[in-house]
């Protein structure tokens, strides 16, 4: 029963609300930890569970139990969107006749200021490529266009080469619940890019046919865990304290254009950002600049 409700509720977040893939899996997999914990808590198998079942004391034990293992509270937060999610979806459908978990608060969150990288060390991520070999060329228009648009690591896989206007300098970009937008691109990586371009069919085997703009050594779309392993491969070779992720760029482009003067909700725009308070963040990282810079240059202090 409860694994019908489910598909039923992954089919409308997908057919209605136009949810992506990734977010489909996300969904899917928070919601059976849950009811796997609560057929556990129940003693019974998982295809006995009731909807029922699901109240406020259920899912603070949930929580509480999510908590011992470690996970931080973003984390904990997202999995009980997840599950109020699908509550309301029950409810909205008529299959609860009220919304059991409406008392349970969110769980506070730490004010953790995202990692991001001087312009110097960006630099050098960027520039760390070979890029007399086809595969190096990839990977320093790759770098420059993660760093120019600040897109994020699915939207820029899923990217192919009409998505580029070389003539306006733009990329078309669509983002979380298929949203499209527009964003900059920048001469360094439109200059990158059409290099690459020009490299990429040495890359494409026969028979693959992709449309995607990055592709494999095998000649097939790159993956989001091969963005990541690229980032790795050079990140370990400049010997980079940071931890850097795709997500990394993201945040070294936000936080470079603030600090720069841009203002913060055209900044919102170019990350896609729907909340001006998902943006807001990374004001808090330019504080801490100035504060960096107050406490180093001040002679009394």
């Amino acid at each position: 029963m409860i694994s019908q409700y489910i598909e039923d509720f992954l089919n409308y977040l997908r057919v209605v609300k136009n949810a992506s893939r990734l977010t489909l899996i996300s969904y899917r997999t928070d919601l059976d930890q849950f009811f796997q914990f609560l057929a556990q808590r129940q003693a019974v198998d998982y295809g006995e569970l009731s909807v029922t079942l699901i109240d406020h004391r259920a899912v603070r034990d949930y929580l509480a139990w999510l908590q011992r293992q470690g996970l931080r509270r973003s984390t904990l937060a997202r999995k009980l969107a997840a599950l109020r999610s699908l509550v309301r979806y029950l409810c909205r459908e008529n299959i609860l006749p009220s919304n059991p978990i409406a008392a349970v608060s969110t769980p506070k969150q730490e004010q953790r200021l995202p990692n991001f990288l001087y312009p110097l060390e960006v630099t050098q991520l960027i520039e760390a490529p070979d890029t007399s070999t086809p595969l190096g060329l990839r990977d320093r228009a790759l770098l420059e266009l993660l760093y120019a648009t600040g897109i994020r690591v699915s939207e820029l896989v899923g990217l192919s080469a009409a998505d580029i206007n070389f003539q306006s300098g733009v990329v078309k970009v669509k983002g979380k619940g298929g949203k499209d937008r527009i964003v900059p691109l920048g001469k360094a990586a439109a200059q990158w890019v059409q290099h690459y371009l020009k490299a990429r069919d040495k890359l494409i085997t026969k028979g693959q046919g992709t449309q995607a703009l990055w592709v494999n050594r095998f000649g097939a779309q790159l993956s989001m865990r091969g963005v990541r392993n690229i980032i790795n491969k050079y990140v370990e070779a400049l010997a980079i304290n940071t931890k850097v992720s795709p997500h990394t760029l993201r945040h070294t482009f936000a936080t470079h254009l603030l600090n720069r003067g841009a203002d913060l909700r055209s900044v919102q725009e170019l990350l896609g950002h729907v909340k001006l308070s998902t943006t807001q963040i990374y004001t808090h990282l330019t504080k801490e600049d100035i504060k960096r810079v107050h406490n180093r240059t001040l002679p009394r202090r």
